[in-house]
């Protein structure tokens, strides 16, 4: 019987994250999830210049590296059928992508890019990490978190109520909730 798909999702989410592609196009990086017992690699690279050329010949988009199969695209209108099948997401730190992969309940390492204009993406992946949702690693950290990486250890997200919102907006507004 051969063995269950066990797929890595990586997504740059909508623009480009130049520095994250380029870690996962490393054979250590494809080794150390093999040795995890991951089988496939989907990675999502945006709009950016570099292609993965190491795990993936060049001039290809899919491969076979290292017994583990790799693809990868640019865009696709929606990431959500990726992440639900994925049995883990490395990820930038941009919100959208964080809560719809915790939503999802895969589990999830993020990687916050370092190049944008303030640190937002840190501050969300540092303090959900904090919390024991994700794991939160620097560009240059991600083979040893991928390393250490035990899912068993994270803890479930639970989708908050907006209640509590609603109602501070109710009363900034007026309205007397």
């Amino acid at each position: 019987m051969p063995p269950a798909n066990r797929s890595v999702f990586v997504t740059v989410g909508t623009t480009k994250f130049e520095a994250l592609v380029e870690r996962v196009d490393s054979l250590d990086l494809l080794r150390a999830l093999r040795d995890k017992g991951y089988n496939k690699l989907i990675i999502q690279k945006g709009n950016g210049t570099y292609c993965p050329g190491v795990i993936v010949p060049k001039g290809q988009t899919k491969a076979t590296t290292e017994g583990v199969e790799v693809e990868y695209f640019e865009y696709s209108p929606s990431l959500a059928s990726y992440i639900s099948s994925a049995a883990l997401v490395i990820s930038h730190a941009g919100s959208g992508s964080i809560f719809e992969t915790l939503t999802a309940g895969v589990p999830l390492i993020v990687v916050p890019n370092p190049l944008l204009m303030d640190n937002h993406q840190v501050e969300l992946g540092e303090q959900l990490a904090a919390m024991g949702h994700l794991v939160s690693a620097a560009p240059d950290d991600l083979l040893a978190a991928v390393q250490r990486f035990d899912a068993s250890r994270l803890v479930p997200y639970t989708k908050g109520s907006a209640e509590g919102m609603v109602r501070a907006i109710d009363r900034q507004m007026g309205f007397g909730r």
